[in-house]
C-alpha cells in the first residue's frame, strides 16, 4: 500500500519476499496505486496447508479459481479524473467472470470456463475482485458446501447461492452429481436497482447438451444477506486455518482494552466530494507512512490519532490529512464499523484477521455485545457493514507495522475512506518485526537519511 512502500517507478521492477506463515485459504493480488485495479492486475492466490495438516476435507479432483467483479469500461486514468473533479463514476458497464462476460458479440457462449467429471467434486474459490458492487454467485442445478472464507475453515453447510461482498473470497465444494450436460455459473449484481449479470459454463466432460437458458434467481434485499452471514460459522475442529498469533482461540473470554468507533462520512471539500472516517478523509504522503516512523520523522509527515474513538457529530466538516490511529502493541480492541448511508460498504483490514463477532441494524450500542457470537465467530480480513447498520470486530494488535484499514469500495477508497494503524513494538525487537529490507525502495522525506539502527 502507498502508506507502507514507495510505488514502484515505471519500467522497473521489484521483488518483495514475504512468509507464508499463519494463513491458508483463498486471497487475491492486485495493484494498490491511483484506480490501476480498473485496469486489471489481479489474480488469485492460492496458500495450502502443509502435507502433514489435515484438511477437514477430502482432497478435490481439481481447483478452481473464480474472479468476479463490476467492469467499467472507462479506463483507470479516466476514472482518475473523474473523482479528482469530485464526480462520481457512476454504475459499472457490466460483470465480468475471469475476464469475461459469458457471451460474445453475436450472444453465443463462452467456451466453458472449468470441465468437471460425473461424480467427482471440486473446490471453487470464488473472489469479488470488483470497484464497488456486491455479487451474488450460483451454479444451475448444484449446491454448493462452503469449506473456507479469507483463511479460514468453516462449518460446512450447503447453499444455493452465495453474497460475496468486494474484496471476500469464499470456497465451495461441488459434487458433479446431475446429468452430465452444461451448466452456467452466474454472477449478478446485490442490493442495486439494476441488474448486471456475467454468465460462465461448467462443462461436464463430454457433454454437447448446451446450458438451460433460464438463469436461476438470485435473492433479494440485504434482509437476506444479512440471516446468511449469521450462518457462518468458524470451523473448531479443523487444525488449520487458524490466526495465530495474531488471536486467541478463546477471543469471547479476552478483556476488551479500548473500544473505537468508525463512522463513514461523505462531503465537499474545496467543493469536491470526499470521504472520511470519523471526521478525517485521507490523503497519501510523499513519504510512506512506514518508512518516516521507522525512520525517526513522522512528525514531518503526519500527526497521529488525528481522530478519536468516537465519531464526530453528525454533520461535522471532514478534513483532509494522513489518517493514522496509534493502537498499543498486544493490545485488545474492538472496533465498530458504522454505515449510516444507505449503501452497504466493505473495510477490509491488512496484516492481520479478525473475529467478525457481530452485525446488527441501527446505531451501535454496549448493549448490542449482547449479540455478538462470542464463540465461533470466522476470523477473517474483510467485512460487510450493511445499508444504516454497524458491524463489530475484535483482534489482537500483535503483528508490528502500519497497517491498512480501508474501504475496498474503490471510489471511497480513493476519495479518503481510509486510514492506518500504527503498531509499534517498544522492545525493537526481532522477535517482533524484521528489520527493513536492504532493497527497499526509498522515496520523500527519507532519501539519503542514515539507515536506522538494526533491531535485536
Amino acid at each position: 500500500m502507498p502508506g507502507t512502500n514507495c510505488p514502484i517507478p515505471p519500467g522497473t521492477n521489484y521483488t518483495y519476499h514475504f512468509q507464508v506463515k499463519d494463513q491458508i485459504g483463498s486471497f487475491f493480488y492486485f495493484p494498490s496505486l491511483g484506480m490501476h485495479r480498473a485496469a486489471g492486475g489481479f489474480g488469485g492466490l492460492r496458500i495450502n496447508s502443509r502435507l502433514l495438516i489435515p484438511v477437514p476435507f477430502d482432497d478435490p479432483a481439481d481447483d478452481y479459481t473464480v474472479l468476479i467483479g463490476d467492469w467499467y469500461t472507462k479506463s483507470h486514468k479516466v476514472l482518475a479524473g473523474i473523482l479528482d473533479a469530485g464526480r462520481s463514476i457512476g454504475n459499472p458497464a457490466g460483470v465480468l467472470m475471469n475476464g469475461l462476460s459469458g457471451k460474445d458479440a453475436t450472444g453465443k457462449d463462452d467456451p466453458p470456463l472449468f470441465t468437471m467429471e460425473a461424480g467427482k467434486t471440486y473446490r471453487y474459490r470464488i473472489c469479488n475482485v470488483g470497484l464497488k458492487l456486491s455479487l451474488n454467485f450460483r451454479i444451475q442445478g448444484h449446491l454448493m458446501k462452503l469449506v473456507e472464507m479469507d483463511g479460514s475453515h468453516t462449518v460446512q453447510n450447503d447453499y444455493e447461492s452465495l453474497d460475496v461482498h468486494v474484496g471476500q473470497c469464499l470456497s465451495v465444494l461441488v459434487t458433479a452429481n446431475q446429468e452430465p450436460k452444461d451448466y452456467y455459473m452466474v454472477a449478478s449484481t446485490r442490493f442495486t436497482k439494476y441488474m448486471r449479470t456475467a454468465t460462465g459454463v461448467a462443462r461436464y466432460a463430454g457433454s454437447k447438451v448446451p446450458p438451460s437458458p433460464e438463469l436461476p434467481a438470485g435473492p433479494v434485499g440485504w434482509a437476506w444477506s444479512f440471516n446468511q452471514w449469521r450462518s457462518f460459522r468458524w470451523n473448531l475442529t479443523a487444525s488449520a486455518a487458524r490466526p495465530n498469533p495474531q488471536g486467541s482461540y478463546h477471543y469471547g473470554s479476552i478483556n476488551i482494552t479500548r473500544t473505537i468507533k468508525l463512522a463513514s462520512s461523505v462531503g465537499l471539500v474545496n467543493g469536491k466530494r470526499r470521504f472520511g472516517l470519523n471526521g478525517v478523509s485521507h490523503v497519501d504522503s510523499p513519504t510512506p507512512l512506514k518508512l518516516a516512523e521507522y525512520y525517526g520523522i513522522s512528525g514531518k509527515v503526519f500527526k497521529y490519532d488525528s481522530i478519536g474513538d468516537e465519531p464526530p457529530a453528525s454533520g461535522a466538516s471532514i478534513t483532509v490529512a494522513p489518517n493514522v490511529l496509534n493502537a498499543t502493541y498486544r493490545d485488545y480492541i474492538e472496533i465498530i464499523l458504522e454505515n449510516p448511508e444507505r449503501s452497504i460498504q466493505c473495510y477490509h483490514l491488512d496484516g492481520y484477521s479478525f473475529f467478525a463477532a457481530g452485525m446488527g441494524h441501527g446505531k451501535w450500542t454496549p448493549a448490542s455485545r449482547r449479540t455478538y457470537n462470542l464463540l465461533d465467530a470466522v476470523s477473517r480480513h474483510t467485512i460487510q457493514v450493511y445499508p444504516r447498520s454497524w458491524s463489530a470486530i475484535m483482534l489482537t494488535f500483535d503483528n508490528a507495522g502500519m497497517w491498512s484499514l480501508r474501504s475496498e469500495l474503490w471510489e471511497r477508497h480513493y476519495l479518503g475512506q481510509q486510514l492506518y494503524v500504527s503498531v509499534v513494538s517498544p522492545a525493537r525487537s526481532l522477535r517482533d518485526e524484521y528489520n527493513m529490507p536492504d532493497n527497499t525502495l526509498l522515496c520523500g522525506d527519507v532519501v539519503g537519511l542514515p539507515k536506522p539502527p538494526s533491531y535485536v
